[in-house]
């Protein structure tokens, strides 16, 4: 972790040569470790080749209200702003709805929540993401309004996606906008279902993506086809907004400690006796940015996913959650399969998300893997503290005494879950 969460990494920026520094540490961790490769022409590495989009020109939102003979458009910066972006250009029907609602059929839909909590609104909005919302609309307050034409000074940022994609396999191409109070007076008014339309102009250039994948064959001729991955994300924001004279976001938490975990793993095992199954480890890049090292090696698996058992990915490790006791870490998920409990009554200090509301199961690269079917799901200690995505998320403020507990307990159960036969499933209504 003092390494991979160093000033020297430049906080492990998504798609950038420092993830690719902290891939080949990995790997060299790996070899070190008796592991073999298994990733591109016989190595540990993975590249996947990505398109960076960037918009050209100020983006606008249009749509055509009854009885006029021309569409109205929005200027950004103006009537909007974009809090976050998939892509350049997205449309939909609008959809209007309350903040407490429970309402699932937002598939494709433009989305329209209103309320006042701003917690609320943003767990909201996610949850409308991983439910297919082409987009959500929030409205901002008039001191957030007031900053629109400063904002407008900046084109907004585009994610960079898998070469051949439209959108990443992690957190479905959601797109995040904010409006005006007067701007939502309109969207209120108009007919259920008008098509809202948002289009930008932009260019793509080519870059890439690093996993460090590894495998240790399993010794039983049938448990070897029933195989355990286990797995963390390398990358972290890199270096941006200066916080207080620091720029760069070390990722200590989030999320060195799930790739330390990981390697420790894969040091015990590989010490001792060939496990029965295959273990796969594999540290994913650019999750960050939206999945897209899992979603590779999703579509380029050293084993075809019906063989993967089990997918546990370690993430946020690094901290205490106040929510559970000092000792515990928690499973995304939980509900879904049985693979939380049956884990515990091997000895892990393990239980279910305190923070549901969080959507943490559909956050991580997990998620990737269980839409396709495999039950994955995530181990993290993660107590929404301040340092998330901060520079000041650092090994300074990291808990090592929890660390070690947390990690120490797992040891054990995933020692015996990689020699049995037991093979996870998900429960009634639990798979993705």
């Amino acid at each position: 972790m003092e390494f991979l969460a160093s000033d020297a990494l430049r906080g492990r920026g998504s798609g950038t040569a420092d993830e690719l520094i902290a891939a080949t540490y990995a790997a060299s961790q790996l070899r070190e470790y008796g592991i073999a490769p298994a990733g591109d022409q016989d190595g540990y590495i993975q590249r996947a080749v990505l398109q960076q989009p960037k918009l050209t020109a100020p983006p606008q939102l249009t749509f055509t209200q009854p009885g006029a003979a021309e569409q109205s458009m929005w200027t950004y910066g103006k009537e909007f702003t974009v809090l976050r972006l998939s892509k350049a250009q997205f449309s939909g029907p609008l959809h209007v709805i309350e903040v407490e609602q429970d309402d699932a059929q937002v598939s494709g839909a433009m989305v329209l929540i209103r309320g006042t909590d701003r917690r609320k609104l943003r767990t909201k909005a996610l949850s409308l993401g991983s439910a297919g919302a082409v987009a959500v609309i929030l409205i901002a307050s008039p001191e957030h309004a007031a900053q629109f034409q400063q904002k407008a000074g900046q084109l907004p940022e585009l994610p960079p996606n898998l070469e051949g994609q439209d959108a990443s396999g992690l957190g479905g191409g959601l797109n995040l906008l904010e409006i005006t109070v007067d701007a939502a007076k309109v969207l209120e008014a108009l007919p259920e279902n008008t098509t809202l339309s948002f289009t930008g102009s932009s260019t793509s250039e080519t870059k890439y993506t690093w996993n460090a994948v590894s495998i240790l064959q399993g010794s039983d001729p049938t448990l070897q086809h029933k195989a355990v991955l286990l797995s963390a994300h390398l990358d972290h924001l890199g270096i941006g907004a200066a916080v207080n004279g620091d720029n760069i976001y070390n990722g200590a938490d989030d999320d060195a400690s799930g790739v330390t975990t990981v390697l420790e793993l894969a040091r015990v095992l590989g010490a001792g006796p060939r496990p029965r199954r295959t273990v796969i480890f594999a540290l994913f890049g650019s999750e960050e940015t939206g999945g897209f090292g899992s979603e590779y090696f999703r579509q380029h698996p050293p084993l075809p996913l019906k063989e993967i058992a089990a997918n546990l990915e370690f993430e946020m490790l690094g901290r205490a959650d106040a929510a559970v006791q000092p000792d515990e870490v928690w499973l995304t998920g939980w509900e879904r399969s049985n693979l939380g409990p049956v884990l515990a009554s091997h000895g892990a200090h393990l239980v279910g998300d305190p923070h549901p509301e969080q959507n943490f199961f559909a956050r991580s690269d997990n998620y990737v893997l269980a839409k396709q079917g495999v039950v994955a799901q995530t181990i993290s200690s993660y107590g929404l503290h301040h340092d998330y995505h901060q520079p000041s998320d650092d090994i300074a403020h990291i808990d090592f005494k929890h660390l070690d507990a947390a990690i120490g307990s797992l040891l054990r159960p995933v020692q015996w879950l990689v020699n049995s036969s037991f093979t996870p499933k998900w429960n009634e209504e639990g798979k993705p």
